[in-house]
């Protein structure tokens, strides 16, 4: 599931880094916004790997739960 993280920026009200995500999965490709709570001088690899894996989350989130809201 190739994923590329797209316009990165530090929130300081927030205190997160904010961003999009965009996965391509199934041959389709998926856009979600993310939030990244952490210091503005987090090491990039990290803000990158927590990016990824709070989109993968989503991106795996079955149909299902979706529909019961």
């Amino acid at each position: 599931m190739p994923v590329v993280i797209k316009d990165v920026w530090y929130n300081l009200t927030n205190r997160a880094f904010e961003g999009r995500i965009d996965i391509t999965r199934g041959g389709k490709f998926f856009r979600y916004p993310c939030s990244v709570e952490g210091p503005m001088n987090m090491a990039p690899s990290d803000v990158r790997c927590r990016m990824e894996s709070k989109a993968r989350d989503m991106s795996d989130t079955p149909p299902a739960v979706f529909l019961s809201l």
